[in-house]
């Protein structure tokens, strides 16, 4: 699963720090989550959505088996 986690973050000026204090999480799982090593819950997904006000189906790209098909 790959993300645009970084890039929506940057075009919203926020940096990981502040990223990680509105989501509640530390600033090692925003690490984490803009690299692709960790896929968040379905809350913090949703989160993420609302800080970015998009739909949670525009930050995470899922692909191969992670599909149904």
């Amino acid at each position: 699963m790959q993300n645009v986690i970084k890039e929506k973050r940057a075009e919203h000026n926020i940096t990981q720090e502040q990223l990680s204090i509105l989501l509640s999480v530390s600033r090692q799982t925003v690490i984490s989550l803009e690299k692709g090593k960790y896929k968040p819950s379905l809350v913090l997904a949703h989160k993420l959505a609302q800080v970015f006000e998009c739909h949670i189906e525009d930050l995470f790209q899922f692909e191969g088996d992670e599909n149904i098909e």
